[in-house]
């Protein structure tokens, strides 16, 4: 079997443990409750398109800026394309109840393990890291050694998984409402880094454009948290 074969079989078996953390943390918090049935086809049709376009447009871009011009997928573009749809249906609908607990632990474990069949595709998908003389470094076949950035990704979106496992199974109500944006935080919190290790075309200085994607990721979870936070401190005291 070919690295992108395996890079395949790992797509799904990414998408087959991210649907098991979606029915697991449906049932272990309200929080991830599902939508009113009219809203529920569009809002997937938005969320669908949405991680599409992102995945598809930033990750052939981020292949022109780097001088290797094709068609590629980026986790990160889709991640940001489905956040945009979503939230721009929701204004359209004049929805504004949050629906993003329920994808938490999906993102959490869809990355890491999807970032393992990265790893397994070797040189062939362009998600390797720069050459180092580090012990940790991984050579693909090529004689050189280079980061396993998608095994650093890998390992810390499993360590938010455990996180977010824990934290629901001890019933922490602030962490099952808010945990999609802390897992958007984070996660672009330790793209951030991990772009610094990677081969790929600057925008400005030593920053790529997913330097800039990861920011403005962050940038969005901290805004909602802040927006949620001021939802509770609002409400009125019980009489």
């Amino acid at each position: 079997m070919t690295g992108l074969q395996l890079h395949a079989v790992f797509d799904v078996l990414a998408w087959l443990c991210a649907a098991l953390a979606a029915r697991w943390t449906m049932r272990r918090t309200p929080a991830a409750r599902l939508l009113p049935l009219a809203h529920r086809l569009p809002y997937l049709v938005a969320l669908t398109c949405g991680a599409a376009v992102g995945a598809y447009g930033l990750g052939s871009l981020n292949l022109y800026l780097s001088g290797a011009p094709g068609v590629a997928r980026s986790i990160e573009g889709g991640l940001a394309g489905g956040i945009l749809f979503v939230e721009l249906y929701k204004r359209a609908a004049g929805l504004t109840q949050r629906t993003g607990a329920r994808y938490a632990l999906p993102l959490a474990v869809g990355v890491a393990v999807g970032r393992i069949g990265c790893f397994l595709a070797g040189l062939e998908d362009f998600t390797h890291g720069v050459p180092t003389d580090l012990p940790i470094g991984y050579d693909f076949g090529d004689g050189v050694r280079r980061h396993a950035v998608q095994l650093y990704e890998s390992a810390a979106m499993g360590l938010f998984a455990v996180f977010y496992v824990i934290a629901l199974r001890r019933q922490n109500a602030w962490i099952a409402a808010n945990g999609f944006h802390l897992a958007v935080f984070y996660y672009g919190a330790q793209r951030f880094l991990w772009e610094f290790l990677k081969p790929y075309g600057k925008i400005i200085g030593p920053f790529t454009l997913f330097h800039f994607l990861s920011m403005m990721l962050m940038i969005y979870a901290v805004t909602m948290l802040l927006s949620a936070q001021r939802r509770n401190d609002e409400r009125p005291l019980p009489a």
